[in-house]
């Protein structure tokens, strides 16, 4: 189904977007999934190209622009190519709404460029050992000390934490006022008490680095502050349609990528003398898959307008990260059932985007809590 919401800057965007996955990213797969970290090279050729913090006014070396279908765009060719491991899609889906809408103009000389360039790689610590999706239970605290705040406490399960120059995270700066008491405080990665702890083995999704952080009597300055003391759960829910949506562009491509392994696959795969995409139970599955891909495109084509003109409501961000990545998952699975033995094989693609697309029903709120969300708004 043709898409109408691109104009002729995004169709350039696009070919830009993937001669560099195709010439920076791609071939790189196999090393980056064994090392389970990417080269932070790339990010800095990324950075020359302008596929970095468009969103950065320009006098930081940014463009001004503020259009998701740009962030859309870098997530659909990243997976049309075949890459992996790069967290370009959490810089700017997710850092940007962070470091570009809600720092001050000291904080934006400080950050910008480096985030731009692709020399200042950043992260969002939310999630602890014992509080995930309960944000209003985070146990990490920040104590003003003069011009200082004192962070203690851990965050895990963070994405590029290992390779992170900047981690924005989320504590507790009044402790006694639950969800009101939460700030944002970015700590710089040589800070003195800030480690950077295992490099988590995970199922998927290999290449891209997620770790566990230690804060321990961790300085900080006062100006480091994003945003307002004790609004850091206001700043958190302000990002999360954004960020959700993000998640349901990533559902929508990744499945997209599995449906084309496999549409070349049913054609060149002989069983019984005929390709096995003749088959009539083959021939109807991947039928289906097709039509459900194009609605989800259209659902998630929708929701990028809603986000671009603000008018994308939570609710609404929670429903369609919770449906396309439900869809998403039953598309990936019956594709790697069609791949037969094949598909059980690590070196074939379709492995590892099953593996990969586990995780899309459980970051950024597991599918429960989306339920959760969309059900009170309904007053349940």
């Amino acid at each position: 189904m043709k898409r109408d919401i691109f104009e002729p800057e995004h169709d350039e965007f696009r070919a830009t977007a993937r001669a560099f996955y195709e010439k920076e990213v791609a071939p790189h797969t196999a090393e980056w999934e064994h090392a389970g970290i990417t080269d932070r090279e790339v990010w800095l050729k990324a950075g020359e190209t302008g596929l970095l913090g468009w969103e950065a006014p320009e006098e930081f070396g940014g463009q001004g622009i503020t259009d998701f279908k740009f962030n859309a765009i870098m997530t659909e060719e990243y997976y049309a190519t075949g890459s992996t491991g790069v967290g370009f899609g959490l810089q700017n889906d997710i850092m940007a709404s962070y470091l570009v809408h809600m720092t001050t103009d000291e904080q934006k000389e400080r950050w910008l460029p480096g985030f731009v360039s692709g020399e200042l790689i950043t992260a969002v610590a939310m999630s602890e050992p014992g509080a995930g999706s309960d944000l209003a239970s985070i146990r990490t605290t920040a104590v003003r000390d003069g011009d200082d705040y004192v962070i203690n406490g851990a965050k895990t399960f963070i994405s590029s934490g290992i390779l992170a120059d900047l981690v924005v995270t989320a504590v507790k700066t009044d402790p006694e006022k639950g969800h009101k008491g939460v700030s944002l405080i970015a700590v710089e990665a040589d800070a003195p008490g800030f480690t950077k702890g295992r490099k988590l083995d995970k199922i998927g999704a290999r290449a891209a680095d997620t770790a566990e952080l230690s804060y321990t009597d961790v300085r900080v300055p006062a100006t480091n502050l994003i945003g307002e003391e004790n609004r850091g759960f206001y700043h958190l829910m302000r990002n999360l349609p954004a960020e959700r949506l993000g998640i349901a562009i990533h559902a929508v491509a990744q499945a997209r990528r599995a449906l084309e392994l496999t549409r070349v696959y049913a054609q060149e795969r002989k069983a019984f003398g005929q390709a096995i995409g003749t088959f009539q139970v083959n021939r109807h599955a991947i039928a289906d898959m097709s039509v459900l891909l194009d609605v989800m495109q259209v659902y998630v084509d929708r929701c990028i307008a809603g986000v671009n003109n603000g008018t994308l409501t939570a609710e609404e961000a929670a429903g369609a990260k919770l449906w396309t990545t439900e869809q998403q998952w039953q598309i990936i699975d019956r594709c790697l059932q069609l791949h037969g033995g094949y598909g059980y094989i690590n070196e074939y693609e379709i492995a590892r985007l099953w593996r990969d697309a586990r995780v899309q029903r459980i970051y950024g709120g597991t599918s429960e809590i989306m339920r959760d969300l969309i059900g009170r708004k309904m007053g349940f």
